[in-house]
C-alpha cells in the first residue's frame, strides 16, 4: 500500500496527528481551570458549556474531510469521540437541570470536568468508564431533588405523613401517595371543575420565535393573569444547555395563547405531534396536531408528547418495562369528566406517570416538560420554580 499509495498514506498519518493536537488544544484548556478548586460554580458552567461547543466544531471539521471519512480507523476514532461527546452534552444539561433545581452539582462537575480531560488525552474507553459513574451520580441527585419538600433544602419528603390514596382531589390542591406498579409515587395535584374554571395558555411573547425568545417564571404568568393554579409548558430550548445555541428559549410545537394567536403554526401543518385543547367547560386531546384545525373559538391550545392517557387507556408504554429510564419530576396536564387536573409525579419515567395517572382514574392525560422546567403552582409553588418558560398553563376563575 505504501508503494502504490504515498501520497494518501502520508496524509492520513497527517490527519491522524491533526486528531491528537486538536483534542488536546480544544479539550485540555477548559479541563483544567474546570478542576481548579477556586474556579465558583457559575465559571465551571460556563467553562465547560464553552469547551462542549468547541468539541462539537472540532468534530464537524473532521467529519467533513474525505480522508477521514474512507479510513475505517479513523472513523472508528471519530464515532468514539462523537458518543462520548453526545453523552457528555447530555450529562452537562443533566447537571444544568438540577442547577435549575438547586440540586448540589458541583462535585458533579469537577467529574465531568475530569471527563473531559480523559478525553483531551485520547483515553476514550476510561472516559466512558467515568461517563458512566457520573450518570449514576446524577441519577441519585435526580431523584434526591425530586424527592425534596422543597428546592435545595435537601430534606426529603415524610411519605409516611402524606395520604395515600389513588383518588385525586375533587377541587384544590393535593399532595399524596399513590399506588401503581407494585410500587408508590408521590404526586402533586391540583383539581379543578371545568364549569367555573377557564383555562388558558399565556406565552412570553405573541409570535414565532427561532431564538433568543421571551420567558418568564411561572409565578409571573400565574400573577399577571390572576390565575389560582398553573404549570409549566411545553418542551423548549433552554439558554444554559449547549445544543439550543443559536435557538435559545425557542419551542417548535404549536400553541394558541390567551390573546387568540396560534404560534409555531406554518411549522406544525402535518405534526403527528398530540395536543390538548381548552374551551369552555371541556378539555379535549387530539392524538396528532395535524387533526386540529387552527380554531379561535376555544380557550387554549398545547401541544407536546407524549400522550399518556386517551380515553383511560395508557398510550405511552415506554417499552416492556415502564419503570427503566430517566427519573425526575414529571408535570402533566388531564382531565376526569367535566374536572381539569394539572400536577407533577416525583421521581418517575414518563411511562409511568401514564400508569400513575391511569391509576387515578383520569380519562385523557399529556406529558409536559419536566427536569429543570418543572413548575407547579397553587396558591405559591408546590414543585419548582425552576427556569423561566416560554410558556404556560393556567387555571382562571370565570
Amino acid at each position: 500500500m505504501a508503494k502504490l499509495f504515498p501520497s494518501s498514506v502520508k496524509n492520513l498519518l497527517r490527519v491522524q496527528n491533526m486528531i491528537a493536537i486538536v483534542s488536546l488544544v480544544l479539550l485540555a484548556g477548559g479541563a483544567y481551570y474546570l478542576y481548579t478548586a477556586k474556579i465558583k460554580v457559575a465559571s465551571q458552567t460556563s467553562e465547560l458549556k464553552a469547551k462542549l461547543a468547541e468539541t462539537e466544531k472540532t468534530l464537524t471539521e473532521l467529519q467533513n474531510q474525505d480522508q477521514v471519512k474512507f479510513n475505517l480507523e479513523l472513523k472508528k476514532e471519530i464515532e468514539s469521540i462523537n458518543a462520548s461527546y453526545k453523552n457528555t452534552v447530555k450529562e452537562y444539561q443533566n447537571i444544568t437541570d438540577l442547577d435549575a433545581q438547586k440540586g448540589k452539582t458541583e462535585t458533579l462537575k469537577k467529574s465531568l470536568a475530569a471527563i473531559l480531560n480523559l478525553l483531551a488525552e485520547r483515553n476514550y474507553e476510561k472516559a466512558d468508564e467515568q461517563l458512566k459513574t457520573l450518570t449514576a451520580d446524577i441519577e441519585k441527585e435526580q431523584s434526591k431533588v425530586s424527592l425534596a419538600t422543597t428546592p435545595g433544602s435537601g430534606t426529603a419528603l415524610n411519605t409516611a405523613n402524606l395520604t395515600q390514596t389513588n383518588t385525586p382531589p375533587g377541587a384544590g390542591y393535593s399532595r399524596q401517595v399513590v399506588s401503581a406498579l407494585d410500587t408508590t409515587y408521590v404526586v402533586d395535584i391540583v383539581a379543578a371543575n371545568m364549569s367555573s374554571t377557564k383555562i388558558i395558555v399565556d406565552t412570553a411573547t405573541d409570535g414565532d420565535c427561532a431564538n433568543d425568545c421571551a420567558v418568564l417564571s411561572l409565578g409571573d404568568y400565574v400573577n399577571r393573569n390572576g390565575a389560582f393554579a398553573g404549570i409549566n409548558g411545553s418542551y423548549f430550548c433552554p439558554a444554559d444547555y449547549p445544543s439550543c445555541a443559536g435557538r435559545t428559549n425557542s419551542f417548535d410545537t404549536l400553541v394558541m395563547n390567551k390573546n387568540k394567536k396560534y404560534i409555531n403554526s406554518a411549522n406544525n401543518v402535518y405534526s403527528t405531534l398530540p395536543a390538548v385543547i381548552f374551551q369552555s367547560g371541556s378539555m379535549r386531546f387530539v392524538g396528532q396536531t395535524l387533526e386540529w384545525e387552527r380554531d379561535t373559538g376555544v380557550d387554549g391550545v398545547l401541544s407536546n408528547q407524549p400522550l399518556l392517557l386517551s380515553g383511560g387507556n395508557i398510550t405511552f408504554s415506554g417499552g416492556s418495562d415502564p419503570k427503566q429510564g430517566s427519573k425526575g419530576s414529571r408535570s402533566f396536564v388531564g382531565n376526569k369528566g367535566s374536572t381539569a387536573y394539572i400536577g407533577v409525579v416525583r421521581n418517575a419515567t414518563v411511562a409511568e406517570v401514564a400508569h400513575v395517572l391511569k391509576a387515578m382514574g383520569l380519562e385523557g392525560a399529556l406529558n409536559l416538560d419536566s427536569g429543570g422546567s418543572t413548575a407547579l403552582w397553587s396558591g405559591g409553588y408546590k414543585a419548582g420554580p425552576g427556569r423561566s418558560i416560554p410558556n404556560a398553563i393556567l387555571f382562571v376563575g370565570k
